[in-house]
């Protein structure tokens, strides 16, 4: 009988531990984990803010939101960068939204011109149409600059990726932006029924995309750390995406990540072939245009904070920051790097 009694103790003990273990998860509370909710919005600095908003308001077909000066410690704590006045707007296509930030002062360094898109620092935002060949007579009609040879259909040899239809593109900072059209059965259905307007020619941002070193050491940080989903994985090689990237030899290693509340997605790209790709530059701040952030939602920033700081990830903000305008559309932020060097800015 007292055999009986330990063992049933012990079973007892376990589930309560389980259950504990349980509700860590549920609540987000294991060590090493920052649950975030969303991807609030996708920004970039540029070097002219009228000629950036006359380009994604007329040829992209943004809708300008809100557009504010700020200067102080706060700016400065929250970007790095002393001395910071920035002007920020905020556009929106379909439910997304796309930042602009341009430093009056000082003013950061330009893209280099001998950028290539295996180069990890770069980093491309995706933009949604129904008809890809609509959209690119569109672009056409504006001269806008190239950054793959022509749009591509990617082959049924590639599974995950067959038939998706796509463009690389540059605004006139030379930040790279994405063209991509879903066939049947792929993507977001939003997308699907968005693409029914047939007045429309851009949808959306589907997902913004990096390159990365290791996936492995990347999925450590957006995966583990933020508690990102993956919610595909490919390896795409072959004259078209060779011609899509613009990279002679291109082997790639994607896998797409997703928020629990969905909406814009994360996808890494590991380049498999070539693998000389320059470093991001470890002296880069804020205010140089190659400089872009993706705003993540956190639904407890001081846990959050705690969580990057055990895995010493390396931050560009010196603390949290409590932001009082309110056409930033958060209170409290902070900034940091993913392994890479790509900035991450955690809001609440």
């Amino acid at each position: 009988m007292k055999r009986k009694s330990i063992k049933a103790n012990k079973v007892s003990l376990y589930r309560i531990f389980v259950g504990f273990l349980f509700l860590l998860v549920c609540s987000g509370g294991v060590r090493g984990q920052t649950a975030v909710s969303h991807i609030e919005s996708v920004g970039f600095t540029v070097s002219d803010m009228d000629r950036a908003v006359d380009f994604y308001t007329r040829v992209l077909s943004f809708k300008k939101n809100s557009d504010t000066e700020v200067w102080g410690a706060e700016v400065e704590t929250l970007s790095g960068v002393f001395g910071a006045r920035v002007r920020v707007v905020r556009l929106q296509l379909g439910d997304e939204t796309l930042e602009l930030t341009e430093y009056l002062t000082p003013q950061g360094r330009p893209i280099p011109v001998n950028s290539r898109n295996n180069d990890r620092w770069f980093q491309h935002l995706a933009i949604v149409v129904g008809d890809l060949d609509q959209a690119y007579q569109m672009l056409r009609r504006h001269k806008v600059r190239y950054a793959s040879t022509a749009p591509q259909t990617l082959p049924a040899y590639l599974k995950q990726a067959a038939g998706i239809e796509a463009f690389y593109f540059k605004d006139f900072d030379h930040h790279i932006l994405e063209l991509i059209e879903f066939p049947p059965g792929k993507g977001a259905q939003k997308w699907r029924e968005l693409a029914k307007d047939k007045n429309k020619i851009f949808l959306g941002i589907d997902h913004t995309a990096i390159v990365v070193a290791d996936t492995k050491r990347s999925l450590e940080f957006y995966r583990d750390t933020l508690q990102m989903k993956i919610s595909g994985e490919s390896e795409n090689y072959g004259t078209e995406q060779e011609h899509l990237n613009n990279v002679r030899g291109a082997r790639l290693r994607i896998t797409s990540l997703q928020t629990p509340q969905a909406g814009i997605g994360v996808e890494l790209l590991q380049y498999l072939a070539p693998t000389d790709g320059k470093p991001f530059p470890t002296d880069t701040q804020a205010n140089d245009v190659w400089h872009w952030q993706t705003s993540f939602v956190s639904a407890g920033l001081n846990d959050s904070v705690a969580v990057l700081e055990r895995q010493k990830i390396d931050f560009i903000s010196s603390g949290i920051v409590a932001i009082e305008t309110k056409s930033l559309a958060f209170k409290k932020g902070l900034l940091v790097r993913d392994p890479d060097g790509h900035a991450v800015r955690v809001i609440e």
